[in-house]
This record gives C-alpha cells, sequence and structure tokens, in this order.
C-alpha cells in the first residue's frame, strides 16, 4: 500500500562500519526527512494515565515494579525484529543533529529500521530488506531449507517448531536456543522484578500468577504460567507480559515475540460484558461450519475483562497499537481453560475519537454517518477478540495432534484475523436475534465495521490485520455488501447483501482452518488481498488523518530503571 509519496531512502553514510560502509558525516536528504516527520505525525500522541486511587499503597509499588519488568519487554523485543537493531540504535544516539533525532524517533517507534506502516520498507539506507523470518532465523535461511533439516532430522522438529527458541547456525548444522539462554540477563532481571511484585499483592491468584511467570522466564516453560493467568480472580491489576504473538515471523508464523500489558481491571464493565460468556457454547453451534469441525469446549470457560491501559512494551507498542487481545495462545491451555478476553476501553476510546471520526466523516456516505457509534465499534472489538477463541483449534492430522496455527504457517494470521472479524459480526448478530443486545445496534455495527477497514488498511497490508481487512473489502464488495459512489467517492453498505456475504466469507474461511488448506490458503490471500484504486484514492485523501495513537504513559515518569 502507498500512502502519500513513495518513501525515499535516508542516505546516512558512516552511521557505523559494520553496517554501512564507510565513516562520513551525514547527508541530509530533506525530502526523505520530511516523509520520516510525516510518518511520525500519522500518530497521535495521546496521555493515558490511570487512578491511583484504585490501588493500594502496596499495589502501588507492586505496579511499579511490574512496569519495570515489563521495559525488558522492550529490550528483547528489540533484539527479536532484526540482527543490527541495537546497533543502529546506538549509532543513531551518538549523532546529534535534528535529521537523526527524528529518525531514532520513528526507530523507536517501530523498533527497527522498517517502516510498518508502509510494508516494512527501510527508512535507513540499509543494504537489505526486512527478513521475513525477523531475527527468529538465520537471515538466509529458506523454507526449503529449514523444511529439509526437519525432514532429515525429525527428532528436532519438536524445539525447531517451538514458540519459544529461536534457530541459528552452528557450523553447517542449524540448532534450536531456548528462548531462556538466548535473552537470559533481560528475563532473569524481569524474572526478580515479578517476584519483587508478587511479595507485595495481596490477592492470592495474582500472587501466583507473577511467581509461576517469573519461573517460566527462566525454564522456558509458558504452559502452567499461562494456566495461572487464566485463572486469575478479583484481581485489581491484570498484567500480560512474555512471548506471545507469532505476527513478526513471516517466515513460518512459530515464534513468539516478547510483549506487556499492565493495565487495571475496570469492574463494573467488566461485569456487564461478561455475560455474554453465558452464550458462548450457542454461538459456536451458530457457526457456518458442519458439524463435525465445531468444538463447543473450545472456549467455554472463556472470561472478558474490560481495562484501563496503564503501560505497554515490547510487541505490542511497535507502530499500531492494539484496542484488545485474546490469549494464551496455548491450543493446550484453550482447550482446558478457553481464553481470556481483555479490552482496552481507554485506548479504544483514544482511537475513535483520533482516528475514526476524521477517517469516517471523509469516506463513508452521508446517509450512513448517523450509525458511527463509539458502542458499535467497541461491542465489535470485543466479539472480535471473543472469536478467536472460537472455531477450529487443536485437530487430528494422519493420526497425529497438530494445530490450525501451525498447519497454515504464515498464512495463519491473515487467516485468522479475518475469520475473527467476521465471526464478529455474526456472533453481534446472533446476540440482537436474541434480544440481548438492542436492535439499534444491528445496522450501527454493519456501518462502523465498514469505516473501521479504512483505519486497519492505513497499517499496510502485508500485517495481518491491514491484510485481513483489505481481503474482506474485496470479497464483500464483490458480492455487493459494500457500495462505492464514483461521482461522490463514497462507501455505504448494502443491508441485506453484506448480512448474507458476511456468513459465506465466515464460512469460507471456517473451512480453510478446520481443513488445515493451507494451498487453499495462500490461494485465496493471493486473490483478494490487494489494493483497488476506489481504497487507494480513499487512503491519499486521508493522508492528514492520524493513523493510529501513539501512547504517552504517565506512569514511566515514576519508574527509574537502574
Amino acid at each position: 500500500m502507498q500512502i502519500g509519496k513513495p518513501i525515499v531512502l535516508i542516505i546516512i553514510l558512516g552511521v557505523i562500519s559494520m553496517i554501512f560502509p564507510q565513516e562520513a558525516e551525514v547527508i541530509s536528504d530533506y525530502a526523505a526527512i520530511g516523509h520520516v516527520k510525516e510518518q511520525i505525525q500519522k500518530f497521535a500522541p495521546v496521555e493515558i494515565s490511570y487512578d491511583q486511587n484504585l490501588l493500594s499503597e502496596k499495589e502501588q509499588k507492586a505496579l511499579i515494579a511490574i512496569v519495570k519488568a515489563a521495559k525488558y519487554m522492550d529490550q528483547i523485543f528489540l533484539q527479536q525484529v532484526y540482527e543490527k537493531n541495537e546497533q543502529i540504535k546506538s549509532a543513531l544516539q551518538k549523532k546529534n543533529s535534528s535529521e537523526y533525532r527524528y529518525l531514532l524517533d520513528y526507530f523507536t517507534l517501530s523498533f527497527g529500521p522498517f517502516d510498518r506502516l508502509d510494508q516494512d520498507k527501510p527508512f535507513i539506507n540499509l543494504a537489505e530488506q526486512k527478513p521475513a523470518g525477523a531475527n527468529f532465523y538465520p537471515p538466509d535461511l529458506s523454507k526449503e531449507e529449514y523444511e529439509r533439516w526437519i525432514e532429515n532430522n525429525p527428532g528436532d522438529k519438536s524445539d525447531f517448531m517451538s514458540n519459544f527458541t529461536i534457530i541459528r547456525r552452528q557450523g553447517d548444522k542449524l540448532i534450536a536456543v531456548p528462548y531462556s539462554e538466548v535473552y537470559k540477563k533481560e528475563l532473569t532481571a524481569a524474572s526478580n522484578l515479578l517476584k519483587e511484585a508478587a511479595d507485595l499483592v495481596e490477592n492470592p491468584s495474582l500472587n501466583t500468577f507473577l511467581n509461576s511467570r517469573a519461573e517460566a522466564f527462566l525454564s522456558n516453560d509458558y504452559f502452567q504460567s499461562d494456566m495461572d493467568w487464566m485463572d486469575l480472580k478479583d484481581h485489581p491489576i491484570e498484567v500480560v507480559i512474555g512471548p506471545y504473538e507469532v505476527y513478526e515471523d513471516e517466515l513460518f508464523g512459530y515464534k513468539a515475540s516478547f510483549e506487556a500489558f499492565v493495565t487495571l481491571v475496570d469492574p463494573v464493565e467488566s461485569e456487564k460484558l461478561r455475560q455474554v460468556n453465558q452464550y458462548l457454547e450457542e454461538m459456536e453451534n451458530n457457526l457456518p461450519l458442519p458439524t463435525e469441525y465445531k468444538n463447543t469446549r473450545r472456549g467455554s470457560a472463556s472470561p472478558i475483562v474490560v481495562v484501563q491501559e496503564v503501560f505497554t512494551a515490547g510487541d505490542t507498542k511497535a507502530g499500531v497499537q492494539t484496542t484488545a487481545f485474546n490469549l494464551p495462545n496455548d491450543e493446550r491451555v484453550r482447550e482446558a481453560k478457553g481464553s481470556k478476553k481483555v479490552m482496552l476501553k481507554n485506548v479504544a476510546q483514544a482511537k475513535f475519537e483520533k482516528c475514526w471520526i476524521p477517517i469516517v466523516n471523509e469516506v463513508i456516505d452521508a446517509s450512513n454517518l448517523p450509525f458511527i457509534k463509539f458502542d458499535a465499534y467497541f461491542n465489535h472489538v470485543l466479539m472480535h477478540e471473543m472469536s478467536h477463541g472460537m472455531g477450529p483449534g487443536i485437530v487430528i492430522r494422519d493420526g497425529q495432534e497438530t494445530s490450525v496455527g501451525l498447519e497454515l504457517k504464515e498464512t495463519y494470521p491473515t487467516i485468522e484475523e479475518a475469520k475473527a472479524d467476521l465471526l464478529g459480526l455474526l456472533n453481534t448478530q446472533f446476540l440482537i436475534d436474541k434480544k440481548f443486545l438492542p436492535d439499534s445496534l444491528e445496522k450501527q455495527t454493519y456501518v462502523t465495521y465498514l469505516g473501521g477497514i479504512f483505519r486497519s488498511v492505513r497499517f499496510g497490508i502485508t500485517s495481518a490485520h491491514g491484510g485481513a481487512n483489505i481481503i474482506e473489502y474485496n470479497f464483500l464488495k464483490e458480492r455487493g455488501g459494500f457500495i462505492y459512489d464514483e461521482t461522490t467517492q463514497k462507501f455505504r453498505i448494502d443491508m441485506n447483501q453484506l448480512k448474507i456475504a458476511v456468513k459465506e466469507l465466515a464460512a469460507k474461511l471456517l473451512l480453510l482452518q478446520a481443513e488445515l488448506n493451507y494451498s487453499g490458503a495462500v490461494e485465496f490471500i493471493e486473490k483478494y488481498r490487494h489494493t483497488p484504486d476506489e481504497i487507494r484514492l480513499a487512503l491519499e485523501r486521508l493522508s492528514d488523518v492520524p493513523v493510529d495513537i501513539r501512547p504517552v504513559f504517565s506512569i514511566e515518569k515514576q519508574v527509574s530503571m537502574d
């Protein structure tokens, strides 16, 4: 996707000899620096504060310790993104010029020299593009070599496909190295801080989780701490910290990136939304999927928590910010306890005000504008996250237990995000039909969903979320659910056609997952993941609208790292 003018590579010579070929002064390319400034301005700064009165004195101290631990996730993720990141960061910090300050700012926001809003194109004159496998694999490793190694060394398969190892060369061999060894320094420090926080909290379940996650950092076994996280109850602080999402690994989608969410529970909103849980089994049975593929056990005990964000780190902080998440990703935990949906309401509200309203005013037809509502947006985010825990999960192939994520490989994140979007719409419609949600929410949901596509596609269609949204748009427009008026250059929905098309697309996505159809997923993505002219023109009109928010965390003023 192109947003505005094409990126011009920054000409920087002599940043550091092992990265760039020679020592020299900066040669400024003001057009390119201007582009970097424009990219930075696409993130609207928003102060993220919290009410300290919600916590006891001990809990406040525990919160500070957790934030300190979370900051180590920033350090680890920076290493995971690109092997030269630490060297580039050090070089940028040493240069005292406004150009370098802008570059360092965007480097910090992107966690590397690759533009997360422009298909990971480098904005520093590197000799290479971003490796598909980030820094999880040797940069010259091909899929064929990796798969050939496993075929010839079947005993290595488990370690090689683990979410918590990196692959490295050792002479003419390939080896898997546990995260606990690769990031031992940072994980040991974070582990100690989590134990310090555990000693301060009075909630037994939070104490258990913090201690078990501290141990997981050292053992590289995250199963028990994920189980303990699912068992959190009546806890004031909701914390996620560790390796979770696999989006950064675009080679296979196996390797998990480190991240952290430090939040405070909103008890009133959480209780209201938790009532949706009673319908989970009915919604699973309502999926447009053959009965033999349905799994009513999966997610049957899934809790929903609404929180106020206090601090984030690592993967989730890079580029576009997360509004909600559905964890853990370990299918063994999901089978046993379901998954937890955590909604970041203060982040959702900030995005809606800073990004959604300016976008929809520009691209949505006047007849549809009155139906754009925050409640519809927030509800769809909720249903999207709930829907991640629905549909096929652990399945049997050739007599062996496997998972959809492993079998769909690098296509899984995009297919899964699209599935969650579509099931979010279907499940909202289900709850409206059940009279659990008001009838007024129906058209609001579909129109607000259309408006949201433009915000997501601005992330870039190579990202899981952006790619999923452009696929959804192209399919639903093809079926007549979305209508584009060439005269006004505005978009609207055809309610009847859209409801039919949503069900059809949901069925296609679910079947790709249920049948573990990797080649079908590749073909489907190739057919629909492209930017049509009307979307490109609309995005050009949105060039001055913030793409997303950039949190400024007030708690950082209280945190100092030794």
